[in-house]
Order: C-alpha cells, then sequence, then structure tokens
C-alpha cells in the first residue's frame, strides 16, 4: 500500500513541473462555467489513475495482484489453522477477518498528502453504500468460515475457484463487462478445476457427511456473494464515487470494514459464542499467545487481500479482481500441502495446473486489450503541423 502511495506522489512531482508551463492555456481553454466549478472542487493530493503512464499503470496492477495473492493466501492458511488447533466460534473468525481495518490507517500517518476531500457524492449516499457493502462482506465471511471448518484447505480453495463463473456473469450485466475467447476459456478452466477437486474431495476423519456438505454448500454460496460484492464495488466506483485516486480505495475499505466488524460482533454476542472464547483460548494447541497471534494476524492479512482485491477492482475491473483471487485459491493447495502435509494427488495438482493455465489466458487477453488501445490512441492522433 505505501509503494503505492510512493508512486503516486512521485508522479504528482513528475505533473507539477509540467503543469506550470501549462497553467495559461487551460485558463484560456476553460470558459467561466468550468472556471466557477474548478474553483469550487478542492484540488487533489494525488494524480488521478487515469493520469498515470503505462508503466506506472502496469506497475499499480502488479503491486495489487501481489497484496491479494498474499493476503490471501497466508489468510487462508491462518484460518485453516486456527480451526485444526482447536478453534470453533465462526464468528470470531469472521471478526478477525474484518477487524483489521487499523492497519489501514498507516498510509494516511506515513502519507499525510493523501488526506484529501471525499467524492462529491451525498455523504448519506455514501454511509447507505458503506454500509450495504460491509453487511454483504460480513454475511459472506460468515459463510468462508463454516466452509473453512468443515473442509479442508485444497478442497475449499478450489471450490471457491466457483466464484469465477458468478463474477463473469454479474459483470456482464452489472458492469457491461465483455466476454472474448479467451475470457470465456479462463473461465471454463477455472471452472473445470474447481469441479475436479470439489468431486475428488472427502469429508475429514472427523467430519461427518452432513457437515462436509454444509461446509461445500456455504462455500458456494459465499463465492456467490462475493463475485456480487465486486461488482457492485466497481459499480459504485463507476456510477457514485467517480474519483479516481487511491485514497477513495482505502477510504471505502476502511468504512466497509468498520461495518462488516460491528456486525461480526453483534453475531458474536447474539449467537451466544462469546461464551465459549475463554475456554477455547485455554484449550488452544499452542496456548493463549499462539491463539491472539493466529487471530490478529488472519486480521492483517485479510486486510493486505482487500485491498489488493478493490485496488484491482478500481484500477482494472471486477472480473479481473476475481481470476486474480481464483489464482490463489488455487495455489494454495501447494501452500496447504507445505504447512499442513496434506497429501495432494493427482487430482488436485492437475487442478491446480489448470488454474494457472486458466488465469495465464486471461492475462494474455489483457494484454492484447492493451496493446489494442495503445494502437487505437496512436491512430487518432493528430498529424503533427509542420509550420
Amino acid at each position: 500500500m505505501c509503494v503505492q502511495i510512493m508512486i503516486l506522489c512521485q508522479f504528482k512531482k513528475f505533473k507539477g513541473s509540467a503543469n506550470a508551463y501549462s497553467t495559461n492555456d487551460l485558463f484560456l481553454e476553460t470558459d467561466n462555467e468550468d472556471l466557477k466549478d474548478a474553483k469550487d472542487e478542492v484540488k487533489s493530493s494525488l494524480p488521478p489513475i487515469t493520469n498515470l503512464k503505462r508503466w506506472q499503470w502496469w506497475l499499480l496492477v502488479f503491486l495489487n495482484i501481489g497484496f491479494l495473492l498474499i493476503g490471501q493466501g497466508v489468510a487462508v492458511l491462518l484460518l485453516r489453522s486456527y480451526y485444526e488447533k482447536g478453534g470453533h466460534c465462526n464468528w470470531a473468525a469472521t471478526l478477525a477477518q474484518n477487524a483489521g481495518f487499523p492497519f489501514l490507517f498507516i498510509p494516511f500517518i506515513l502519507f499525510p498528502s493523501i488526506k484529501e476531500p471525499s467524492t462529491k457524492c451525498p455523504r448519506i449516499v455514501l454511509m447507505l453504500i458503506y454500509v450495504g457493502l460491509g453487511a454483504l462482506f460480513a454475511c459472506g465471511n460468515l459463510m468462508h468460515s463454516v466452509g473453512l471448518e468443515y473442509l479442508s484447505t485444497s478442497t475449499y480453495s478450489c471450490i471457491c475457484a466457483t466464484q469465477l463463473v458468478f463474477s463473469a456473469v454479474f459483470s456482464f450485466f452489472i458492469n457491461s463487462q465483455k466476454c472474448t475467447i479467451l475470457i470465456l476459456n479462463s473461465i471454463i478452466v477455472l471452472t473445470l478445476s474447481a469441479i475436479l477437486v470439489g468431486v475428488s474431495g472427502h469429508p475429514a476423519k472427523q467430519v461427518s457427511q452432513a457437515k462436509y456438505t454444509l461446509g461445500f454448500v456455504a462455500t458456494i454460496g459465499a463465492s456467490a456473494l462475493y463475485a456480487l460484492l465486486l461488482s457492485l464495488t466497481q459499480l459504485s466506483f463507476q456510477k457514485i464515487i467517480k474519483k479516481e485516486t487511491f485514497a477513495v480505495v482505502l477510504e471505502l475499505q476502511i468504512c466497509t470494514s468498520i461495518v462488516a466488524s460491528c456486525v461480526s460482533l453483534a453475531g458474536l454476542f447474539a449467537s451466544g459464542e462469546w461464551r465459549l472464547l475463554e475456554g477455547e483460548v485455554m484449550n488452544f494447541h499452542d496456548g493463549s499467545l499462539s491463539y491472539a497471534m493466529t487471530l490478529i494476524l488472519t486480521a492483517i492479512a485479510w486486510q493486505i487481500c482487500s485491498v489488493g482485491a478493490v485496488g484491482l477492482i478500481f484500477v482494472v475491473s471486477s472480473l479481473f479482481s476475481n481470476v486474480v483471487s481464483t489464482l490463489a485459491l488455487c495455489l494454495s493447495p501447494l501452500a496447504a500441502a507445505i504447512a499442513f502435509d496434506h497429501s495432494l494427488k493427482g487430482a488436485k495438482i492437475v487442478a491446480v495446473l489448470m488454474g494457472i493455465w486458466g488465469f495465464t489466458t486471461y492475462v494474455y487477453q489483457s494484454c492484447l486489450d492493451d496493446h489494442e488501445a495503445k494502437n487505437k490512441h496512436t491512430d487518432d492522433k493528430p498529424p503533427e503541423c509542420s509550420c
């Protein structure tokens, strides 16, 4: 996150020297009404994403990809470790996925220049958006917690890959996302990868078939809800928030996490699970310190993951964000095999390879789109006047 802010701040300095020579031309070409609006608007401290050079844009994309892959991979392993070492409170696990939002205030402390006014959208509308998205995030995280409790890490991760199918449908109808042959290939391959592992998965020794089915259904529902949330987030950026700075990404993530934390806390007390926390801490496999560190690191990892996911929605699209998330899910069986000594059978190895192939085809399509846009921009440039 801090690296992202540094890139944007450096770009602002570079643009500042160029803008010093173009200010007079700007005022000459702007009519009185536009000048009035420009004076009323507080100048942004960070440049809009659309003004970044291509290499800067791609750098931001890869940084967000790194945040999403690392954050999601670590968070899933830690949450699974929580259940394997004696944790049983789903609402506590859900709270851990949302309560790491104070970590996101660090960029505002290190870089005070990113403190800027929010969008011109009425605050009441923004609050409704934050409350709605936050409540949905809490519900989705609860279903993820149920899935992780009753499923192995590898089975859970690859079943979650079905969220890409839901994302393709929601992106088409909500965000008007085009679907090319390569994108369709990516969706089909990743979906088959999830089905392959889901069919080959078996209940754990101490989990009944009913609980295994519950975990399977909860994970499918969480995947659909997550895909819907990504599309709604992109729609909020495009149609309502309409501001192209990374500070908006942090603001949205912080506010929705606060709402989701409140919902999770209410669920923890309403369900009565809070009474079990003391015994859970005392009986945790590696002690109370390990219990606390597991949940704290889980909270931080989920926030890093969320910033990467929302950042990719902001910079690229919700569908691309889901593709990267699906790649992280398909790679997590490898991490689970290393961390927990789980066996990685042939079907899951094939599923991982299919997941990598599906992601590669989508990235290739993105490169083709970028090349096409660059050629179109070059063709649309007016010829230079020789006089």
